[in-house]
């Protein structure tokens, strides 16, 4: 036997010992193992579980300062461009009583309400139309209730954004990339032909963190499990009269506001 194939054959059986053991074994080449680093205090959060993810806006106390603050936070740490044409790609967006609410018909709303601007976003539906529609399960629901999005199975075929009733999804029409103005290395971003939306900050909450959006609310928006009755969610629906948008629509929306 020559000693080029006795090479091969030793790098062949020490591949294949090292892929049985769990590293890449190329033993003798000085190259270790592609292992991940196990987890450790120092460098990784418990992840935030839920049977069902839900949110709750005070929107009493929100400001128009403390509203832009909010949406600011969702779309720097999530790379949404700010494209200065007609097109609006949106996680996090803004809206008034009539356009939020447009079915609870009160004729004499207080002043206050209904001159009040109201935080809108991905609902995160029990029964999303969304995922009913989409031709290639791009957009799909989890066991936790977050309504996500696969943009490499997106085909751009906005059948997502025409079943949504809350207007919540925006397509990338241009290359959205150079129009990031402070990009997040540790976030993706999106390509031209996807439709992209709120995911409840599903990242941050596999980190053990809560979405971007409460933590920049100071206390104006409750994050937290609605199947747990302890939960924070729960206990500001026990204490404040809150609606959810389009009830009528019957997508069971997992997003309330506090009037």
């Amino acid at each position: 036997m020559d000693k080029t194939r006795r090479t091969i054959l030793k790098l062949a059986g020490a591949s294949a010992l090292g892929l049985g053991t769990g590293s890449l074994g190329l033993l003798g080449k000085g190259i270790a193992s592609a292992a991940p680093t196990p987890p450790t205090a120092a460098n990784y959060n418990s992840p935030l579980h839920a049977k069902r993810w839900a949110m709750v806006i005070d929107t009493k106390k929100f400001d128009d300062a403390l509203l832009q603050k909010c949406v600011k936070a969702c779309h720097t740490i999530h790379n949404v461009p700010d494209i200065p044409t007609r097109q609006n790609i949106k996680w996090l967006f803004t809206g008034d009583y009539e356009e939020t609410f447009p079915t609870e018909h009160n004729h004499f709303v207080a002043e206050k309400v209904e001159h009040r601007k109201f935080l809108m976003l991905c609902n995160h539906c029990t029964e999303p139309p969304c995922v009913r529609v989409c031709p290639t399960k791009a957009t799909f629901k989890r066991e936790d209730g977050l309504v996500m999005m696969d943009y490499h199975r997106c085909i751009g075929c906005r059948y997502c954004m025409a079943g949504c009733p809350y207007g919540a999804r925006s397509f990338n029409f241009m290359d959205p990339r150079p129009y990031i103005k402070e990009q997040n290395p540790l976030f993706p971003t999106r390509t031209r032909g996807v439709v992209e939306k709120c995911t409840f900050c599903v990242e941050r909450l596999a980190q053990g963190l809560m979405p971007a959006c409460v933590e920049a609310a100071d206390g104006a928006i409750f994050f937290g499990d609605l199947e747990d009755p302890g939960s924070e969610v729960r206990k500001a629906l026990r204490e404040n009269f809150a609606i959810r948008r389009k009830p009528d629509a019957g997508t069971q929306p997992g997003v309330y506001y506090i009037i």
